[in-house]
């Protein structure tokens, strides 16, 4: 007998329990028909069973009940070799399991043993990681599409960037178009801030939110005694109060047609009359609009006047929708995170699935929808990632639910078998999408990580 079987023989079976029971990773012994013969303590509290109600059970009642999803001793059973599989239990976690078939003298399987070692710590600082390294190179590859609050992917806004940046230092009128919650008011600051004007007021006027009988007075002022109620000593107008600087008209289709006439007048000759005033006032400021209104079938309806309409139409900036640029919905997600961690002190993050999901809604609140929900989720979400199930019910979509199962191969490490995953999710990505940044955006990652990760494993062709 050799050295080792002695030393083995000389453990008994009490020794050998507890020596099993003090070992972190799961351990179950099945015999070679599939009946589990002992389970050590790691694996009940793993996943939520009691040793006693499990011994003697059979691998296909323990799959039925879904406390394995699949069975690894099962596979082990069909296959007679080593498997290896990374899989979930039913709390969520990430479990790696490998299986070995046991044989006899005769080369016969006896027993199939199985272990499990949770890997969901590893797999979140992988993912932390490559979160980093997505950023890091996102900014080396997309720096031209970060302008102040605005982070874009997209060749749309990378195109109202460009734009935005060019009228910065001109004193040109600006008409900004685009549906509520596009980032209108952002564009409308960015063009302020980054111009000759920046040190001076920016003054922002939501004609939709003010009374018509009002509306007047606020824009272009009063003169002392000029209504009922009026202040005594007068009122500056907003106009004059953005002299030097920029006067933002949110909602300009609200305008009532008569201060179309006024504002015309503004526009062409650079100054005011207060409301019961005489004297014109000269004004220097950069007049911005902005509508989410067809403004020129408004004119064609008689609701808009036309001389007003070329007017601001002078340099127009159209603002897509989310729904037609979701290349911006990660940068975005991963922005207000930031911005709602850093207010509220948390340190929350978003997991791939939610990501998935959210990229499959329409977004007919746009950008403001966008934020306002990943703030909801930041305040709602009890633990620190945010899952699919913490996503409010009208943001699910109808999908697929099956999944397969990625199968890996005998291993000899956890790398190996993450190595392994990551090309067949690779591999089955580039089955179903067409391009690299069709992939990047289905796999919530950068174009450049999925270009070097497909280099890396020399799939596809990558040249």
């Amino acid at each position: 007998m050799s050295s080792n079987k002695k030393a083995l023989s000389a453990v008994s079976l009490d020794e050998l329990v507890p020596i099993l029971d003090s070992i972190s990773d799961a351990i179950f012994i099945d015999d070679a028909q599939g009946f589990t013969i002992w389970v050590n303590r790691a694996s009940e509290e793993l996943y939520k069973i009691k040793r006693e109600d499990i011994i003697g059970k059979h691998v296909s009642f323990l799959e039925s009940e879904g406390i394995f999803t699949p069975s690894v001793a099962r596979i082990v059973m069909e296959e007679k070799k080593e498997v290896n599989i990374i899989h979930e239990n039913r709390d969520g976690k990430r479990l790696l399991t490998t299986g070995i078939p046991i044989m006899d003298a005769n080369h016969n399987m006896s027993k199939i043993i199985t272990t499990t070692h949770d890997i969901t710590e590893l797999i979140n600082l992988q993912n932390e990681l490559e979160s980093i390294q997505n950023t890091l190179h996102g900014l080396k590859d997309n720096e031209q599409y970060i302008f102040g609050d605005i982070v874009a992917n997209s060749p749309s806004m990378y195109n109202v960037i460009q734009l935005t940046r060019r009228l910065s230092d001109i004193d040109s009128t600006v008409l900004i178009t685009g549906e509520s919650g596009v980032g209108k008011g952002v564009i409308a600051k960015l063009l302020h801030e980054n111009g000759n004007r920046k040190d001076h007021p920016f003054v922002k006027v939501n004609c939709g939110a003010i009374p018509e009988n009002l509306i007047e007075s606020e824009l272009f002022g009063y003169e002392s005694g000029a209504f009922t109620g009026s202040r005594r000593a007068g009122k500056k107008g907003l106009f004059e109060v953005a002299d030097k600087g920029t006067i933002f008209l949110d909602e300009i289709s609200e305008l009532p047609l008569n201060l179309q006439v006024k504002l015309l007048q503004v526009i062409q000759e650079r100054e005011i009359k207060k409301v019961g005033g005489i004297d014109s006032i000269p004004i220097d400021v950069r007049i911005i609009a902005a509508t989410n209104k067809d403004l020129h079938s408004l004119v064609q309806e008689g609701k808009f006047r036309e001389d007003l309409y070329y007017r601001l139409n002078v340099v127009p900036i159209s603002i897509p929708p989310l729904r037609e640029r979701p290349e911006d919905i990660i940068p975005m997600i991963r922005k207000f995170l930031n911005k709602t961690n850093k207010k509220m002190k948390e340190h929350k993050e978003i997991d791939s699935k939610s990501i998935a999901i959210l990229m499959k809604y329409p977004w007919p609140g746009n950008v403001r929808e966008l934020e306002n929900i990943i703030e909801r989720l930041i305040i709602t979400t009890k633990g620190n990632t945010i899952h699919p199930e913490n996503l409010p019910s009208f943001i699910h979509q109808p999908e697929n639910t099956e999944e397969e199962m990625l199968k890996i191969p005998a291993i000899t490490s956890l790398k190996q078998a993450l190595d392994h995953a990551e090309q067949e999710i690779l591999a089955k990505a580039l089955e179903k999408h067409k391009s690299t940044r069709a992939m990047a955006k289905a796999l919530g990652v950068s174009q450049p990580t999925i270009v070097r990760k497909l280099q890396k494993y020399k799939i596809g062709d990558t040249k």
